[in-house]
Order: C-alpha cells, then structure tokens, then sequence
C-alpha cells in the first residue's frame, strides 16, 4: 500500500501546479469541493458576461438578425470544429446540437443505413441506460434488428463480432467506475468483421486525450455539460467520420440539417459532412454557454489535463485506501490509474446516506445504483488540497457513523 501524502504535502504539490490559474475561471462556492464534474460541470465565470451579451445585444436589439450577425445559426459548426479540435477530428465531421440519446437514435440510424442485410447491434449492459434505451427506440421501429450485449450473451463484447453485426456502439468511459476502455482494439475487431463503431464519449471529452481519427471510429456522440462545463442540459455532439460523408441516411431530417434550408424546398436533401445529423434549429442561448466552457480549454493540451488528473486521483484513491479501507469501503474503479479516466468510484452498502453526508458537509460526489460513489476528478479546477479534505470528510463520517443519521437515508429525486 502506497503511503498517503499529507496534508503539506497536498498544499506544496498545488503550489508547484502549472495548471493553478484555471480555477479562478470558474465559480466555486466557499468551502464546497466540487466532485461532480462527471455529472455537471461547474460554471465559467465569463459565460455570465457572453450570455448577458447575448440577452441585451443579440436577442433585445439584434432580433432576429442575430441568427447572421451573431452566427447563431451556424454555432452547430463553429462549436462544432472547435469540440473537433480537442478530440481529434476535423472542421467539418462533429456539430455540437440537441440530446446525447437523440444523438445516439440517429447515428444508429446513420450506421444501419450503411450496412443493409445486417441484422444485429451489439453494446454493453454496462452501458449508460440512454444509449439502452435507444437501442430500444430504434428497434421498436426496426423490428428485424437483433440486440445482443456483453455481460449477458457473452462475457467479452468482441466475442459478439459477427457477420451479421451492423453496428457496435462502445462507451468509451465506463460511467459508474470510470474505467477506459481500448476503443481503437475493439474498433479495428468490429471492422474486421464489417461492422460499424458509434463511440460515446460523454465520460472522456474534456477528460481524457481523446483522438476520434487514431481510434477509426465511424461515428462518436458526447456531451458538453461534464467536463466540458456547458451548462446543465447543454446541447451534445455528434460526429461522422468524413470518408462516410454523403452515404448515410438518419430519420429526423429537420429543416436545419437540409443542404439549404432557407430555400424551403418541400423534399429533404441532407446537408454536407455533419450537417445531415442536424435536425431542427438549437438552442442558441445555451450554445453560447457552450463556447464559454470550449474556451478555457484554449490554452491548455488534454495531456497535461489528463497527467493533472491522474495525479489527483492517485492522491485520493492512496488516502482512501489507506484510511477507510476498515470501514466497508471497496474500489469499484480500477485501482490503476491509467485505466480510468480520474473519476474513482467507490462501493459501500449505505453508500447513498453516506454521499449524503458527504454532501451535508460541502463535498459534493454523487451515488449511482445500487451502491456506488462517484468522485469525479476534473483537474482544471480541483486542487490537491481538495483531494486530501475530501478523503479526510469521508474518513471522519466513517469514524463517527455520521452517516447513520435519519436525515441522510431521505431519497431525492436526483441522486
């Protein structure tokens, strides 16, 4: 067992952090370590003035001429090649628009449409419930399709590779351990057998290094409101590999993926590139939320995130180890850190009440069932120091049995 640092050591290690300044651009509430970055990130402190902006320029004196003189309507492009650039893509093959499931309900489409006379997808049970539940949607449409799924029809998801396999949708971060996975291996697996690779990358954009062209991916689907601190219910992303341009076909063929919308033409022509995964017009106020968030990330590489947040994680998971393993504490992410993506879950059999008590005392994780803790660690932001108390907090209402008290049992809504 690795012996923990200590609380100096915690503070020393921030002061040598060349990553420091970017917590002062965001707003922190006093006392609170925020934790839950991998559910919603914090907010930048300059999305107030670019949203202000927005309200009293564009919107009360542009009007409707924003959608030109403020490119309102083109965000889905421009925010777009910018979640391109911090995930290895191109201008032109990602647009940033609507829901991560409606995202997933159309690149499923899109893959399908691809591989006519194949009759089966393959996921995860793993997987985050949305990308299940579309599989549903999609099926109860497509009622000859065929669902198969590792951890029930075989132990390893390439076991299930066949030629019949239309599309194979990967989640690139486990959600509740934080555990990565090698989607550029289980890629070429799944193109050796012809099929097709939709990657999720809701838990490693703004996370991990993230390269959408080295991995070969046919489609990938993210959101913007974890760690790329969008705002809560920030519009996704969706992105289409340009060697597919042009020769797929998805089902919601709104008016603002048309090739040119404003010339109202009664049948639809998708749009070039990306643009035939767009469906109807965004939300361009929360869009600028969005560009508040991608612009922190302009100064700094995903490696030294990524080399930030793997040392954090270390410092918490070795405190945790070290002091709670005595109390039913269990690692439910893998306790190497280069196989998760900084988030370090734990499992206890009361671990609902005890989140909440963490969260009493201004330690904010969350509890996914049935008795998993989720820590996330975002290090654009989080401090050393952070780690160190929040371990300490945790240690303590283990000690004390806080825990146990009436008030922390009470469910809420959001968990």
């Amino acid at each position: 067992m690795t012996t923990p640092v200590t609380r100096d050591d915690a503070i020393a290690m921030d002061q040598g952090d060349p990553l420091s300044h970017k917590r002062d651009e965001f707003f922190l509430p006093d006392g609170v370590i925020y934790l839950c970055g991998n559910s919603l990130g914090p907010m930048p402190k300059h999305a107030l003035s670019k949203i202000q902006t927005s309200l009293t320029e564009d919107w009360a004196k542009g009007l409707v001429t924003s959608w030109n003189t403020a490119g309102w309507f083109m965000m889905t492009d421009t925010l777009g090649d910018r979640v391109a650039k911090l995930l290895g893509a191109n201008a032109g093959e990602l647009v940033v628009s609507d829901a991560t499931g409606l995202n997933i309900y159309k690149t499923l489409h899109a893959a399908i449409s691809m591989r006519p006379g194949r009759k089966t997808i393959v996921c995860e049970t793993a997987s985050f419930p949305t990308d299940l539940y579309m599989i549903e949607g999609v099926t109860s449409l497509l009622s000859d399709m065929n669902v198969v799924l590792e951890g029930r029809d075989a132990d390893n998801i390439e076991d299930l590779f066949t030629d019949d396999t239309a599309v194979v949708l990967l989640n690139q971060v486990d959600y509740r351990s934080g555990e990565i996975r090698d989607i550029k291996g289980l890629t070429a697996k799944a193109h050796a057998a012809g099929a097709l690779v939709i990657s999720d990358v809701c838990h490693s954009a703004g996370a991990i290094p993230v390269n959408l062209h080295e991995e070969n991916v046919d489609f990938a689907v993210g959101c913007t409101y974890k760690y790329l601190n969008g705002g809560p219910g920030s519009p996704a992303f969706a992105y289409v590999a340009r060697r597919h341009h042009g020769k797929f076909s998805q089902p919601l063929t709104g008016w603002h993926g048309h090739a040119e919308p404003f010339k109202f033409e009664l049948n639809y022509r998708p749009g070039a590139g990306a643009r035939a995964l767009l469906s109807g017009t965004q939300p361009a106020l929360a869009q600028v939320a969005v560009s508040a968030g991608l612009d922190i990330f302009e100064d700094v590489s995903m490696e030294a995130l990524y080399a930030k947040g793997k040392k954090l994680s270390t410092v918490f998971a070795d405190l945790i180890e070290h002091n709670c393993s005595a109390y039913g504490i269990s690692f439910y992410s893998p306790k190497d850190v280069n196989k998760r993506n900084g988030q370090v879950s734990l499992t206890h059999e009361h671990g609902y009440a005890i989140m909440q008590a963490l969260i009493a005392r201004k330690v904010m994780g969350d509890f996914r069932q049935p008795d998993v803790l989720r820590f996330g660690i975002a290090p654009l932001y989080l401090r050393y120091v952070d780690l160190w108390d929040a371990a300490n907090h945790l240690h303590d209402i283990l000690r004390t049995e806080e825990w146990k008290e009436e008030r922390f049992a009470v469910k809420k809504m959001v968990t």
